[in-house]
């Protein structure tokens, strides 16, 4: 698997990083330069399908939005700014194609954000990444 340093991933080595993150295990990421490849595999995918869905499951609603908002300026979306925050653990879902946004609280244990990649064409990436780190583009250099 490429390094940080080395030359850019494929869209296959991207698909295989991130294929571990499967919405069902708790996959944890341990290391700086882990959260980079990552960053870098999703960017890639992400640039191979037409929008992404994302969900984010967090123990609070600060927690959540500063995730929501980290992920959509990756990603080149700019994030509602009127969610009410709610005590507790929640659940945000943003469609950027249809504008739907909420958060809702949410009893589930998982945390992190599901990424889904939505292709019109069959050649493109239709796939659900998650639960990533919900920090992971708040910490780059």
């Amino acid at each position: 698997m490429p390094t940080q340093n080395s030359t850019p991933l494929t869209v296959q080595e991207a698909q295989q990083l991130l294929k571990p993150f499967n919405c069902i295990e708790n996959k944890s990421v341990n290391s700086e330069s882990e959260k980079a490849l990552l960053r870098q595999a999703l960017l890639l995918l992400t640039e191979h399908s037409d929008y992404q869905i994302l969900g984010i499951c967090a123990d609070t609603a600060a927690q959540g939005l500063s995730a929501l908002k980290s992920y959509a300026k990756a990603l080149g979306y700019q994030p509602p700014c009127d969610l009410e925050p709610i005590d507790g653990s929640v659940y945000i879902k943003f469609n950027p194609k249809s504008g739907l946004c909420y958060l809702d609280s949410y009893v589930g244990t998982h945390r992190g954000v599901l990424v889904s990649c939505q292709s019109a064409y069959e050649d493109g990436i239709n796939e659900m990444y998650g639960h990533l780190p919900l920090d992971l583009f708040e910490s780059q250099p």
